[in-house]
């Protein structure tokens, strides 16, 4: 039995919750945010315990934990977590800052703890085709993820929350790091950026895009990826992926294959990985190196995008 709790009871936090109690073998010893009412919800729902800090949950004897707080709070909560020297999945992106992503990284390297990230597309059914379909002949990867502006975020812009995921998928897929990375950015609507195209090198000779906002109407997550013997395109949201074969000019056509795919919840997925890897005590699947990576990219971004 692994025994866990839930700092964050907004929208993701919820979703790591409702997963851990459908779980067997897992405990939900407790789960904590400053919100009374929160509190009250969870309470009735999953018949939890609640609490209103995090000091009072750190009493209980727990394996793991779901950090599912703002952005800004990931440095200072995580912090208190590793001290006591518990695994933990901190939400993306890792930290507000490098400075910040880096001490976390160190503190649960020397304090022997795991700790993941969760970038949490990469256990997208759709995402995972795309991987295996890909080889060593690719020539770019392009990502639209657009959606409506979401009021619930005020402590970061669209870069940190949906292009975040994107700059894990690209260098998750590619298998590379990035040579030269490029953006520009613009603001509407809220303090942050709401709009973003960044452009990107990886070291392997993969050319990336990025295109990200919060001014689209409607939600898209799509990924295509042009390889010398075929070209992929992937759906996030509906979970469909197409590989067309190249371009023959004797023929003047190419061939579609439509890979059906069982839906799946990306997130649970996340989850049993997460806990897999403390019950068999393997290196979790997204490390907080790799966190690390996506937030360097950050500094280099708002560099360029100043």
């Amino acid at each position: 039995m692994i025994k866990v709790g839930v700092v964050g009871l907004g929208w993701m936090g919820r979703v790591h919750l409702r997963n851990y109690t459908e779980m067997a073998d897992v405990e939900v010893v407790g789960v904590v945010d400053v919100d009374p009412k929160a509190r009250e919800e969870v309470t009735e729902q999953f018949g939890v315990k609640a609490y209103a800090s995090l000091e009072e949950l750190l009493e209980h004897d727990l394996d793991a934990m779901s950090v599912c707080v703002p952005t800004s709070l990931h440095h200072e909560t995580g912090l208190k977590i590793i001290e006591k020297k518990i695994n933990l999945i901190i939400e993306k992106p890792l930290a507000s800052t490098a400075v910040e992503g880096e001490e976390l990284v160190k503190k649960a390297e020397a304090m022997g703890v795991a700790l993941m990230v969760g970038h949490v597309e990469r256990f997208n059914p759709a995402v995972e085709r795309v991987k295996e379909l890909i080889g060593d002949d690719v020539i770019s990867i392009q990502i639209e993820r657009v959606g409506p502006y979401p009021p619930r975020i005020q402590d970061v812009g669209v870069i940190k929350d949906l292009g975040s995921h994107d700059i894990d998928l690209i260098r998750y897929l590619t298998g590379s790091e990035f040579k030269s990375l490029y953006a520009v950015s613009s603001t509407s609507l809220g303090k942050h950026e709401d709009s973003a195209l960044i452009t990107a090198e990886m070291e392997n000779g993969v050319l990336a895009n990025i295109s990200t906002n919060w001014v689209t109407p409607y939600k898209g997550r799509k990924i295509n990826v042009a390889c010398e013997s075929k070209y992929i395109q992937a759906n996030l949201i509906t979970q469909e992926v197409k590989e067309y074969s190249a371009f023959s000019t004797y023929e003047k056509s190419y061939s579609v294959r439509e890979w059906p795919l069982m839906f799946r919840e990306p997130v649970k997925e996340e989850l049993t990985q997460f806990l897999a890897a403390l019950r068999n005590k393997t290196e979790v699947p997204i490390t907080g190196r790799d966190g690390l990576e996506v937030l360097k990219a950050f500094d280099r971004i708002f560099e360029c995008a100043k």
